[in-house]
This record gives structure tokens, C-alpha cells and sequence, in this order.
């Protein structure tokens, strides 16, 4: 038994001895990267109290408080329509998407955090932890690729949305602009997709011939 552990750790020792320096220098900058993640930690608090603002503005309206009211009007208004006076289904609408989109972009950031993060920068060793995200377990450059062209493809959908209801305030340009905007999101997420698969399609054929 002794044996065995001294010879694995020599093995161990003898591996740790073959990365050069500069090799292994290179290989630490990887946690320059850590400073963004914490940034975008911060940028995902600042969409959470703005997520808060607008609930409680919203609810406010509802009951009846008119700075809140005032707020949330403003919130929705569109440059060249008519302003809205009162809450109504429009408005409420109008915010409860912009409330989804904020949910939206902070599922974004969560995706960008935790898999760039575990991807390029070091093991979150969350195997087995009951709380761990389903996609984590597999996460990787092409999936989280993947994962972020749907998540923005969905953020483009409630902007699209939010201009189809309002769309007597938008002139036709700017609705096919929006609308081919989206289609090339779709088209790219569709095109990284495919990719992904060729690529892993590829990979798993060469592990089979070289296994025969």
C-alpha cells in the first residue's frame, strides 16, 4: 500500500515538475477573469433593486398613490404617442414585461457568472449539491454558448413584444427593423446550435474509430 501512495505521489510530484513556469504563469491568468464575475455580481444587484422599485411603484399604482403612479406612467410612455393617465391592461402589462425582461437579463447573468466562471476559470466542485443548476452539470464553451443565444433570443422576444403592443407608436421601419433584429438572434442561436452539434457529432465518431 505504502508503495502504491509513494509511487502515485511521485507521479504526482513528476507531472507538478512538468509545467514550466512561464507554462504555468499563463495558465494563472485565468483568474484576471475573477474581477468581471464580481462586477457582473454587482450589475446583478443593481437589477435586483431595480426589480424591487418597479414592483413596489406598480403595486403602489394599483392602490392608488400618485408620485407611484406618476413613476410607473413614465416608465411605459412612448416618445410620439399619447400618455396614458391611468393604470389600465395595457399598462400593467407594460411593466409586468418590463419586470420579466429584468428577470430575463438577470437569468443571463447567472448563466454568465456561474458556467464562465466554472468554464474558464476554476471547479465549483458542486457535483451532488442538491441546489446545483441541471445545465451546470454538463457546462461547457459550446453549451454555454448555446445557453446565452436562447437566454437572449428570450430577451428579445419581450422587447419585440412590448413594441407589438405599442405598435401604433412605432412607424413601420422601426417595427421590421426590430422584427429582422430578432430573426437574425433566432438564426444565430440556430447556427451555433447546429454547429455544436457537428462539432460533438464529429468528436464522438473519432472516439469510436479510434476505440475499434
Amino acid at each position: 500500500m505504502d508503495n502504491n501512495g509513494d509511487s502515485d505521489g511521485s507521479r504526482s510530484g513528476a507531472h507538478s515538475r512538468r509545467i514550466q513556469p512561464l507554462a504555468y504563469f499563463i495558465f494563472a491568468t485565468r483568474w484576471l477573469q475573477l474581477p468581471l464575475y464580481l462586477g457582473l455580481i454587482l450589475a446583478q444587484c443593481v437589477y435586483v433593486y431595480h426589480f424591487w422599485v418597479e414592483l413596489v411603484d406598480l403595486i403602489g399604482a394599483v392602490m392608488g398613490n400618485q408620485t407611484a403612479l406618476q413613476h410607473i406612467l413614465d416608465a411605459v410612455a412612448i416618445e410620439g404617442a399619447v400618455r396614458p393617465t391611468k393604470t389600465s391592461e395595457t399598462t400593467i402589462m407594460l411593466v409586468v414585461l418590463g419586470l420579466i425582461d429584468v428577470v430575463m437579463i438577470s437569468n443571463l447573468l447567472i448563466m454568465v457568472i456561474i458556467g464562465g466562471y466554472e468554464t474558464f476559470v476554476s471547479r465549483m466542485n458542486l457535483d451532488g449539491h442538491p441546489d446545483q443548476p441541471e445545465w451546470l452539470s454538463h457546462v461547457n464553451a459550446s453549451v454555454l454558448k448555446v445557453k446565452l443565444a436562447t437566454a437572449i433570443i428570450g430577451i428579445s422576444s419581450i422587447h419585440l413584444l412590448k413594441t407589438f403592443i405599442n405598435a401604433k407608436a412605432y412607424d413601420e421601419k422601426t417595427i421590421l427593423a426590430q422584427t429582422g433584429i430578432h430573426l437574425v438572434f433566432l438564426l444565430s442561436a440556430i447556427a451555433i446550435a447546429y454547429s455544436d452539434r457537428l462539432m460533438s457529432g464529429n468528436t464522438s465518431h473519432k472516439e469510436a474509430r479510434n476505440s475499434h
